[in-house]
């Protein structure tokens, strides 16, 4: 944990304490410029709590969103291959020491049929999960991830294939990062849970995930061996939610300062119900909504190019809120259980195989619908890994805004995908007109272009982007 301070983050946050009403007014000016935020800077934000200064960190952290990402919502589906876990931690239902849930590791022919499936709604997107534990049929774990890699990318229902596969796993060797990379993943993801060694230690009983240092490096080694997107987070609800948030942005510091580099992501999961962890009923830390909604907003600020990820663990009522504070990625129609999303072979056994309670059950379609009708833009765009547009060169467009255009353009056109092949009726009417109002919005240039794109879509042509 070298790289993180815990008596200088106690220290700001203290200090955060006295911090002046001006003060706070001169951090939200420069949020304007879409500059990084220091500790102190953040630290002040998060100390917040007077309603009138709670709206100003809101409004402002909408702005940024807005001005980078513009009105644009990635959607993606995790799919979670394995529920087989060699680790012990307090608040997960695949701990090993779990006896109420069955223990399932999909093969390559399970997994093509779970995105076949997932082809079959409109997905495009997906983040592959996985138990730190190999599969007594595998080889080794990172053959285990290369070869589930190799049947999502394998699997098609008529024109349609997964554009683009990220994954959450565990650190790995420096070779097998590289197998990873040359398997055509996306982007690497890995949360430290939390950043507070003492609770940190106490959550993780058993297993390798014990050891702070070697979750901590793996971004580092992730980066060395030339994947250079990454996506980071903690789990809130473990340790002081304020401490976390400034640890993580230590972190983040580091990165920048070794490999000129943030996070592609941001996720922001709080601990939700898990069967047969009893800590997740429990937690000293919970996380309150109004602190929720904080949060999001915060980071929004502090990191203003990186693209925020929320998952269905919370309600549809807050992940709709949290789309107008600063979220650009959501999950949709997620199963949490290996084999939950197509049973027909496996049996209906999702719910309690389950990595934690899912809040927000929405199909994709309602989902789309109703980002459609805040005016959000919903989008199953892959472009950037495709244009090389990652690492520092994804950074470059970011932290100025100007990815914006390139997503917005991107989004357009993977919307009239989805309306075109998936959309209910109701959404597909909605959907039209809604877009009919952004092209009034477009250059001519722009607009011709996307025309131009929409005349290919009609012919039969699919996954198109700039």
């Amino acid at each position: 944990m070298q790289y993180i301070n815990e008596a200088l983050i106690w220290e700001t946050l203290e200090q955060a304490q006295k911090t002046a009403p001006e003060t706070i007014e001169a951090i939200l000016q420069k949020t304007q410029t879409l500059q990084r935020l220091s500790l102190a800077e953040t630290a002040a934000l998060l100390a917040a709590d007077d309603p009138e200064i709670l709206r100003k960190i809101f409004a402002a952290a909408a702005r940024v969103k807005n001005e980078i990402y513009g009105k644009r919502v990635v959607l993606f589906a995790p799919l979670y291959i394995s529920n087989i876990c060699q680790n012990a931690c307090r608040y997960c239902a695949f701990k090993a020491d779990n006896r109420l849930i069955e223990r399932k590791a999909l093969n390559p022919a399970e997994i093509k049929e779970q995105v076949e499936f997932m082809l079959q709604r409109g997905h495009k997107r997906i983040l592959l999960v996985a138990g730190e534990a190999k599969p007594a049929f595998a080889g080794s774990l990172v053959d285990y991830y290369t070869e589930a890699i190799e049947a999502i990318y394998a699997a098609q229902v008529g024109p349609h294939k997964i554009k683009r596969v990220n994954i959450n796993c565990a650190p790995l060797s420096m070779a097998d990062f590289r197998k990873l990379k040359k398997a055509g993943i996306g982007t690497f993801q890995i949360f430290q849970e939390t950043y507070h060694e003492g609770t940190y230690r106490y959550v993780h009983v058993r297993g390798p995930k014990t050891d702070p240092d070697k979750r901590i490096a793996a971004i580092d080694n992730a980066f060395a061996a030339g994947i250079d997107d990454v996506g980071m987070g903690v789990l809130y609800g473990l340790s002081d939610y304020r401490f976390d948030t400034l640890a993580l942005l230590q972190h983040i510091e580091q990165l920048e300062k070794n490999w000129k580099i943030g996070p592609h992501t941001i996720s922001v999961p709080r601990v939700e119900p898990a069967i047969g962890a009893e800590y997740s009923l429990t937690l000293p830390r919970r996380v309150s909504d109004a602190d929720f909604r904080k949060i999001v907003a915060v980071l929004r600020l502090s990191v203003p190019y990186t693209g925020m990820i929320l998952s269905t663990r919370e309600t549809p009522q807050m992940r709709d809120e949290l789309i107008d504070l600063g979220i650009s990625q959501i999950s949709a129609e997620s199963s949490v259980a290996p084999g939950g999303y197509a049973s027909t072979t496996l049996g209906n056994h999702q719910k309690i195989n389950s990595q934690f309670e899912v809040a927000d059950h929405r199909s994709l379609d309602e989902i789309i619908a109703s980002l459609v009708d805040k005016g959000y833009i919903p989008s199953f765009c892959a472009a950037c890994y495709r244009m090389e547009r990652t690492g520092e060169k994804f950074m470059c467009l970011a932290k100025p805004g100007t990815i914006k255009g390139k997503c917005s353009m991107n989004a357009l056109i993977t919307l009239r995908e989805y309306l075109d092949d998936f959309a209910a009726d109701s959404t597909k009417q909605e959907g039209y007109k809604f877009i009919e109002q952004l092209k009034s919005a477009l250059s001519d240039q722009d607009r011709q272009a996307y025309e131009n794109f929409c005349l290919e879509i009609a012919g039969g042509a699919r996954d198109r982007y700039v």
